[in-house]
Order: C-alpha cells, then structure tokens, then sequence
C-alpha cells in the first residue's frame, strides 16, 4: 500500500452532532490569523476540504475539526471547522468535540475537576472550561465569540411560502432565523427533510439578496446557516439549523443557540444573568448563558456561554491513494440532493 497523504481524525459526537478531530497529517494552513487561514481555504485552495468532506471518504452528515498551531500566545490550538459547502470560522458542537478530544486523548493533560482549553478561531478567541472526572470530559462551557444582532423582523417575499420574517445575529458565523410555527413547521425528527430542503432554500435566497460581514472580521461574510426555531411548554427553545447541501444540526447547535440568545435579548425576553435551554431535533440539549454586554463596532454586543458534552466513538486513519480517480472526492444527487456544491 501507497499513500500520498495521511490523515489520523479522533471520532467525536458532541449531542449527536458528528465532529471528527484531525490529530495528524496535516501541519498547518497559511495565514497570519484564523480569518486569512479560513479566507485560505475558501478562497484559494480547498482541496482538502474537498479530499475529507465528499464521497468517498466524507457524507453531507458531520464535519472535520481542523487543529493547526495558534497565531497567538494566549491560545492552545486553532481551529477551523471544515463542512461539505465550505470551511467555517466557529461552531460550538465542533468545539466541545475538539476539547473532548484533546483532553481524553493526552494532547494537553487534564486536571480535574477543570482544564481550560483556549481555541484560536476565525471568529476571536474561545474559552473552553471542560469539567473533568475519572478521566473523562462530563462537560465543556465555552466562552462564544461576542454575539450581535444587525437585523430584526426583516421580511423577504418568495415564491413557494410567500413573505418570510427573519432575524440576522452573528453567534460566531451569521445566521437567518426563522420561527418555524410562523410557517406552520414543527421541529421533530420526522420533519427533517422537509426542514432541512426548506431552511436552505431560504437560506440561499436571503444570502443572494443581503450582504452581511462582520465589522471587525471582514473575512466572515454571508449568511452561514438558516435555523429554525420555536418555544417549547418547558421554557426550552427547540433548534433546527440547515445546512447544505441539505440536513440538520443533530445537535441544538452552539453558535445558532449563541445567535438566537441575541434575538431575544433584542426582544427582552432574557436578561443579563439569564439562562436559556436550547433543545435539538433529536432532543439533545445545550445551556446558553448571557454573561455580559460589550459593543462590537455599531452593535450591542452579548457575552454568552454555551454549555455541552461530547463523546468520542472511535479513531480512523484515512489516505490517498495516487492512482485513486477520485482525489478530491464526488458528489451525487441520490444522497447529497440538489443542494450538492
């Protein structure tokens, strides 16, 4: 057997959410910062992107955790998250599930009862405190990129659901929110298809018509994700980001869970101090808690933490080989559906 490239990934699931941890093969991306390596990879080369995430290695399910060295000395690794439509500057099931892996795995020694773990991320530095016990991870809090709202109530008109209302928030990438009762959706596992084809639809349409991009990170542009949501009887928000090219975050979703705390803070529906319980499709959970309030240039900025747990499953060493006729992997519509890159 000859390999060309070699890649080792530790398999986590954070929630449900796959994320699997790239812990060899790969030194590092070029850049300055995590915003020129993201900027790197999505607009110069993703190859390897391409190489992990497409058939026959990769699934429209799950993403790869890409550590490389930090930029800064405050930091222990960066982080980038590498999915089947691009590479994203941060994701909160992603994060808990590199922590997870680092820690229960030796690349940094845990204490318990807390280690802290510092990403580098596109999206500004991440504070993880992972709650440690007999050697295993019982759960990570991580400090999210500073939240904000740019845009609320705005309403699109489409063809297939008429007028649509939506909220624009960064909870570490952008997204469009969307109230699924308003649209007659209810979020449970039998709905997914129809959840997921609808909220990139939607997704695509309001990207084509509003640009948006980060006032101090103008690397992160573009709405990432359309995510649904709805109030529960418990208090609980139930959560359903889409994604391409057309599935749903199994897990309640960390950054969509960060943004949807600063759409409610813009309504007064949590306060400083509050704490809201955000649940998946499948009925997983995260705790998001605002801890703070800080401006991030014209925006009311909110300092949120989003608690979770991950879990890993299994480890993978996967190649290339150089005769193989598919180095950077296919896609087909039988699995990956029009959505497909």
């Amino acid at each position: 057997m000859r390999w060309t490239k070699t890649i080792q990934t530790i398999d986590v699931h954070c929630a449900g959410e796959i994320g699997r941890v790239i812990s060899g093969g790969v030194l590092d991306v070029p850049g300055k910062t995590m915003a020129e390596k993201l900027a790197y990879i999505n607009e110069q080369d993703d190859s390897l992107r391409r190489f992990l995430c497409s058939e026959p290695r990769g699934a429209p399910a799950g993403s790869f955790v890409l550590l490389v060295p930090a930029t800064v000395p405050e930091a222990d690794t960066g982080f980038l998250v590498l999915q089947p439509d691009q590479a994203h500057a941060m994701s909160g099931s992603n994060a808990i599930c590199a922590v997870t892996a680092i820690l229960e795995t030796g690349m940094k020694p845990m204490l318990e009862p807390i280690t802290e773990v510092v990403l580098d991320t596109a999206a500004g530095l991440v504070n993880a405190q992972a709650q440690c016990q007999n050697g295993k991870v019982t759960s990570v809090t991580l400090t999210m990129p500073t939240a904000f709202l740019t845009h609320q109530d705005v309403v699109i008109d489409t063809q297939k659901w008429g007028p649509v209302s939506f909220d624009v928030c960064f909870g570490g990438v952008f997204y469009a929110l969307l109230d699924a009762p308003a649209m007659a959706m209810e979020i449970k596992p039998e709905n997914a298809r129809q959840l997921a084809m609808a909220g990139v639809e939607i997704r695509d349409l309001i990207d084509a018509t509003m640009a948006v991009c980060h006032p101090l990170t103008p690397e992160i542009k573009g709405i990432a994700y359309a995510m649904w949501r709805s109030d529960e009887s418990d208090g609980a928000v139930k959560t359903c980001t889409t994604m391409k090219p057309g599935r749903v975050d199994r897990s309640p979703c960390g950054t969509g869970s960060t943004a949807n705390m600063a759409a409610r803070y813009a309504r007064g529906q949590v306060s400083l101090g509050g704490e809201v319980v955000s649940r998946s499709t499948i009925g997983s959970e995260f705790v998001s808690r605002l801890v703070g309030l800080e401006k991030v240039g014209p925006y009311q900025g909110l300092n949120i933490e989003v608690s979770g747990q991950g879990w890993i499953y299994g480890m993978a060493q996967l190649g290339l080989d150089p005769s193989d006729p598919f180095p950077e992997g296919f896609l087909v519509a039988d699995v990956w559906g029009a959505g497909r890159d």
